[in-house]
């Protein structure tokens, strides 16, 4: 059995950074990074990949006590703050796995620095946008809207274990008015559309890359896979049915094994 994370904090430039990091695991280093709404921190299914990974679950700046998103003005300070991260870490490269924001930003990272990353796994990731299949907004949802648009047919999927039960209600605290800074700091990147350039910058991405999609996504469209496969030399695409955005909770065993059988190949 996997034991709990451990919690790292990492000053970087002399301060005025302090990230907050979950590690469990042990294995070739696989770094998650965390999607802008109804998820964040450890789940199950990152249990799953530290039976076979050294997982590293930074919180993105503005979440939990990772500090210094003011001074982060753009996705490109946003990037190479997370590869000074890995620098931090003593990562020299990683498998790169995000969901949603996290996403965009691995994509982005794989892009400016491919020497970084090994593998590439991205989860209904932000970053590109279609006018005749926009993005949800998010930032203009209360908790309630939000909460049913994060989820297969409304709620939690079918599939779904107890454990992971347990982590969406954990996660449904994103959605509560006291914690309404963790979708300010994402709509700071995401808002007004998640466009910010990605497109140009994608044939760059040497990595081996994977996009996972749920079906039933209703805050990013599923469309959006067939797009990022396009713009990614070599990638491939698997669409997961009866799962919404929060695909990782819905149906973690089968994207856990999904990711772990990518990574090793």
């Amino acid at each position: 059995m996997t034991m709990p994370p451990e919690t790292l904090n990492i000053d970087m430039q002399n301060g005025m950074f302090r990230a907050e990091v979950l590690r469990a695991g042990q294995g070739a280093p696989l770094v998650y990074l965390h999607g802008a709404a109804g998820h964040k921190g450890w789940a199950p299914f990152l249990d799953r990949l530290a039976e076979q990974f050294t997982v590293y679950a930074p919180y993105i700046p503005g979440y939990s006590n990772s500090t210094g998103l003011e001074y982060l003005e753009d996705v490109l300070d946003l990037t190479l703050y997370h590869l000074e991260l890995m620098d931090a870490l003593g990562l020299e490269s990683a498998h790169l796995a995000g969901h949603f924001l996290g996403g965009m930003i691995a994509a982005e990272m794989a892009a400016l620095s491919p020497g970084y990353v090994d593998r590439l796994v991205l989860v209904a990731p932000a970053g590109l946008w279609r006018d005749d299949a926009p993005v949800a907004d998010f930032l203009a949802m209360n908790s309630a809207e939000l909460q049913e648009c994060l989820w297969a047919g409304g709620s939690g999927g079918s599939d779904a274990t107890a454990e992971d039960i347990a982590a969406a209600e954990r996660a449904m605290e994103l959605l509560s008015p006291e914690r309404v800074q963790d979708l300010t700091a994402a709509g700071k990147f995401l808002w007004p559309i998640p466009d910010r350039g990605l497109k140009r910058r994608a044939y760059r991405i040497k990595a081996p890359s994977l996009v996972l999609w749920g079906q039933e996504d209703r805050l990013v469209p599923p469309v959006y896979a067939d797009d990022f496969a396009r713009l990614i030399p070599g990638s491939r695409v698997e669409v997961f049915p009866n799962a919404g955005h929060l695909v990782m909770l819905e149906q973690s065993d089968t994207l856990a094994g999904t990711i772990a059988e990518f990574l090793k190949g």
